[in-house]
């Protein structure tokens, strides 16, 4: 009994132990697989991530290349071979890569270090000549070796999407960009860059690229906001504003093309100029004044006829200061006061500035000048100074002379009338008046009146038939019975221009005869004399 007991005690305990031992040996285990490295992916995988970036040129044809070389060669803008396409991208990176890459003998090779990137990384350049014509060229970011890199796919995805749209954007606009470093190189230019810089070697496209735009040059308005370029291209002459934005030791470029803007100021100063002419050779003065009421333009006939100083005119006054001046000067009407004066000034400019206003000042000096206000765009108002004083005297004299010709027409004892080719009545002298007692305003009221107040008969219809017909009339003269019953003769003239003088004039009196004795009976021959005048 004693010794089967033993035998199960020893056994129990033997089993805990070796369980014990087995627990532990397994968490070491467990514990060793947590810790352990990982296992390196498959070659295949491997390579597929960071696969080097080659390529195999032989005499710039290219004949291989690697999977991302063929994607950095394939998201290049510019047109041509492959390898322009490769030198465009190696090109702002690696001073004088081309260069070197031509010129490298068989059988050897060269490593170039970029000199700029985005961040920190600056790429390294390995090229071998095999031999053949064949060129190894190998692009590596030494930042990025012996590491492999995870990226999100999907954010992977947005950048590129991003990048994709940030490319077409700056290869369609038809702005020159470009980006130059301190010196002046040109290290970054879109397809419009390039393509201009095509036209300008004639396909070729050599790194560093040339400047297409001068802004030192005088030419080209460099004084402008923002400052102005021109580019020469097989004669034709484009102009682009350019606006600078630095980053860093580096600095970004954008011209615009501005043909529109030149041609519209070349067209506006042309036209200021042709005006300008136009306005010196003017007789009447002009005086333009801006919304702000001060003086912006003026020709040197309002020098002549004001009197004003030059420097006076050029320090560009204020209305009232030029007319404050133009009355010191007694080149205005004399006012009674100041007061009256000014408010009279104010009229003046407020007319002007509403539509326009014309007066006429009559100087001290026996001169008249006739003074008009017009408003002009924007606020601004012009006057113009105008001597009519040869003008105003000449009316004088015109008038004087009319006024004479009219007493010496109503000193006439004819009656006179005169009329214009449509019927208008032009003239008439007093005798017409008192014989008619009437002042018609045309030819068909005249011969309605007269038809009113005689006896008509075959010499009113000779008459009427005379100043009413087209052409030539039978009869130019004649009689008809006057508003008195007297008998009168009757002419009618053809005057310069169409016009028609009627003539009305008193014969001798038909009834008068030579004395006789009271007892004599009176002989009734006027009477028959009458009656054959009114039928002629």
């Amino acid at each position: 009994m004693f010794s089967e007991g033993l035998v199960i005690a020893l056994t129990a305990v033997l089993g805990g132990t070796v369980s014990v031992v087995l627990a532990i040996m397994i968490i070491r285990q467990w514990d060793g697989i947590r810790s352990a490295p990982p296992r390196a992916a498959p070659e295949n995988r491997l390579e597929s991530r960071l696969q080097p970036m080659v390529f195999l040129f032989q005499d710039r044809m290219l004949i291989d290349a690697t999977a991302p070389a063929r994607t950095l060669l394939s998201r290049m803008p510019a047109p041509g071979r492959d390898w322009d396409r490769l030198m465009q991208w190696i090109g702002p990176r690696f001073t004088e890569a081309e260069q070197r890459l031509t010129a490298l003998p068989q059988h050897e090779d060269i490593e170039l270090t970029g000199e700029g990137g985005t961040g920190s990384a600056r790429l390294r350049l390995t090229a071998e000549n095999i031999g053949d014509g064949i060129l190894r060229i190998s692009l590596t970011d030494p930042t990025a070796e012996n590491t492999g890199i995870i990226v999100d796919s999907l954010a992977q995805q947005a950048m590129e999407e991003e990048l994709e749209m940030l490319r077409g954007a700056m290869d369609q606009t038809p702005a020159l960009i470009w980006r130059q470093d301190a010196q002046g190189r040109i290290t970054w230019a879109n397809s419009t860059y390039l393509r201009s810089v095509e036209e300008r070697a004639d396909g070729r496209l050599d790194w560093p690229l040339p400047p297409l735009l001068d802004l030192s040059d005088p030419l080209a308005g460099a004084h402008a906001q923002p400052p102005r370029a021109r580019m020469e291209s097989n004669g034709v002459i484009s102009w682009f504003e350019c606006y600078t934005h630095h980053a860093g030791d580096e600095t970004m470029m954008f011209a615009l093309p501005a043909d529109a803007a030149v041609r519209a100021e070349r067209s506006l100063r042309e036209f200021v100029q042709t005006l300008t002419k136009t306005f010196a050779d003017l007789p009447i003065g002009l005086a333009i004044f801006d919304r702000d009421r001060n003086l912006q333009l003026f020709n040197p006939a309002l020098l002549d006829l004001t009197g004003l100083p030059t420097g006076f005119l050029t320090a560009r006054p204020t209305l009232f200061d030029m007319l404050d001046k133009l009355r010191e000067l007694r080149m205005v009407p004399e006012p009674k006061d100041f007061r009256s004066w000014r408010q009279q000034m104010n009229k003046l400019e407020n007319a002007a500035a509403t539509g326009r206003h014309v007066e006429t000042w009559l100087l001290p000096g026996g001169q008249t000048y006739r003074v008009t206000g017009r408003p002009h765009p924007d606020g601004a108002v012009a006057f113009l100074f105008e001597d009519i004083t040869m003008e105003m005297s000449k009316t004088r004299q015109f008038r004087a002379r009319l006024l004479m010709a009219n007493h010496v027409l109503d000193g006439i004892e004819d009656a006179l009338a005169v009329f214009d080719p449509n019927g208008e009545l032009i003239t008439l002298n007093q005798s017409y008046r008192d014989l008619w007692q009437d002042e018609p305003d045309t030819l068909s009221a005249a011969l309605a009146h007269w038809q009113e107040r005689i006896e008509t008969g075959p010499g009113f219809q000779a008459l009427k038939a005379c100043l009413t017909a087209a052409g030539h009339a039978q009869r130019d003269h004649g009689a008809i019975s006057g508003p008195d019953g007297k008998l009168l003769r009757w002419s009618v003239s053809t005057l310069p221009g169409g016009q028609r003088m009627l003539r009305f004039r008193g014969p001798e009196s038909l009834w008068e005869q030579p004395e006789k004795h009271a007892d004599e009976p009176r002989q009734p021959r006027a009477v028959g004399a009458k009656h054959a005048a009114l039928s002629q």
